[in-house]
C-alpha cells in the first residue's frame, strides 16, 4: 500500500477521552453499589445515573469514531488521458502518467505513424450507491 492508500487513523486524543470517561463511569458505578449497600439511596441513585450516562457517552463516542474512520478512508480516483491523432482521427485512452499535459506530443499513431497529441485529461467519477 502506498502512503496515500493507507486509511487515516483517528487521533490518539479521542481514544484517551473515551478511556477516561469509561474509567470514571465505572468508578461511579462501583461507588453507587457501595452507597446502596450503606443505605444512601439518594447518593447511590446520583452515582448510578452518572455511571450509566458515562458508559452511554463513551459507547457513543467509540461508535462515532469508528464510523468516522470508515468515512475518512479515501480512494484515489482514476485519472485517464485521451490521446488523439490530428491527421487520421485515431483516439486512444490510457492511464494518466506524471508529466502529461494537454497538447503535449505523445507516441506515434499506430495507423498513420504521425505524432499524436494529448487532447484531454480527466478523472473518472464513480456514482455513489443510493
Amino acid at each position: 500500500m502506498n502512503e496515500e492508500e493507507k486509511p487515516r487513523r483517528s487521533p490518539f486524543i479521542f481514544f484517551a477521552i473515551i478511556l477516561i470517561v469509561l474509567s470514571l463511569s465505572t468508578v461511579a458505578l462501583f461507588q453507587a453499589v457501595t452507597e446502596y449497600l450503606n443505605g444512601n439511596f439518594g447518593v447511590g441513585n446520583s452515582l448510578l445515573m452518572m455511571g450509566l450516562i458515562g458508559l452511554a457517552a463513551s459507547a457513543y463516542m467509540l461508535f462515532q469514531t469508528r464510523r468516522g474512520m470508515l468515512k475518512l478512508t479515501l480512494e484515489n480516483p482514476r485519472v485517464s488521458t485521451t490521446i488523439m491523432c490530428s491527421k487520421c482521427g485515431f483516439k486512444n485512452i490510457r492511464d494518466f502518467h506524471r508529466g502529461d499535459y494537454i497538447l503535449k506530443e505523445a507516441e506515434p499513431c499506430p495507423k498513420c505513424n504521425e505524432k499524436m497529441v494529448i487532447a484531454s485529461i480527466y478523472r473518472e467519477v464513480k456514482e455513489e450507491k443510493s
